[in-house]
């Protein structure tokens, strides 16, 4: 049944021009060649060099700094992705065991704004503890998956007309099953390339910045350093001498204490 099916398809397209252009000299009537087949050659016409495809280009990036104001810096990345007509898929935040705060960004920005939006979000930071750009070039794989869906739907199309000429209830179910597998295909292929082309005219940017509670300045360099450890050196005498003050009563007490202990000394060696 499966052959004759087939013999049934090849000669329904070799009488009749589907809207896809399919040429007669493309199809053998051949009762032996098998749906793959079929496919196979039907997607070399689909596929045939007429013009060339525009490269198929999936963008990425990933960034990781330290700053001195969560806030300030949340504001100023929602403003560029704005800017670049973005939007952000996931915002989370937290704190680490060790007293890091962080925030973590996914956002997707139009290729055509991924270059700008980047150099926006970029701007005033001093150092990247990490900052990767990479490009993934999917434009083959796009290429067959358009030709093979464009192939299912032709297969779909002669079982449909197969369809409308069975003679029976066999033929119909036998029919049937092979449309149901050739849609589940083509639901599948549909989906990759929605995926891809989702992919490629939006790029996605992995964002996370964070502060570190136990220090007061983000990372600087040895000069500003040894100013900072200076400052920090002065501060702690300033403390010291704060807190004598704050002990000056007990001082008093002490000294006073002292002094009468010390004629008693005297007295009792006399």
């Amino acid at each position: 049944m499966r052959y004759l099916l087939l013999l049934s398809f090849l000669l329904t397209i070799g009488c009749d021009k589907n809207s896809d252009g399919l040429n007669n000299d493309l199809i053998a009537a051949d009762a032996g060649y098998a749906p793959e087949m079929l496919e196979e050659m039907v997607i070399m016409e689909v596929n045939s060099p007429q013009k060339s495809t525009p490269s198929k280009i999936i963008k990425t990036a990933s960034i990781r700094f330290e700053t001195n104001d969560l806030s300030t810096t949340h504001k100023r990345i929602l403003k560029a992705i704005k800017e670049a007509q973005g939007y952000v898929q996931n915002d989370n935040a937290g704190t680490h065991s060790y007293g890091r705060t962080y925030q973590n960004l996914t956002v997707r920005i139009p290729t055509r704004n991924f270059d700008m939006a980047l150099e926006r979000i970029s701007e005033g930071v001093a150092y990247f503890d990490e900052r990767t750009i990479s490009q993934e070039d999917v434009t083959a794989e796009f290429i067959d998956i358009d030709a093979r869906l464009k192939a299912k739907r032709a297969l779909e199309d002669r079982y449909l007309n197969l369809l409308s000429k069975a003679k029976n209830v066999k033929e119909m179910l036998e029919i049937e099953r092979e449309l149901s597998q050739i849609r589940e295909e083509i639901e599948a292929k549909q989906g990759r390339l929605k995926y891809l082309q989702s992919q490629v005219s939006l790029s996605t940017l992995e964002i996370e910045f964070y502060k570190d509670e136990v220090t007061t300045q983000v990372t600087n360099s040895y000069g500003s350093k040894m100013v900072n450890a200076l400052k920090s050196g002065w501060n702690g005498v300033s403390v010291f001498f704060l807190g004598l003050l704050h002990l000056w009563p007990f001082l008093i007490l002490l000294g006073i204490g002292a002094f009468f202990m010390r004629r008693w000394i005297k007295k009792n060696k006399k």
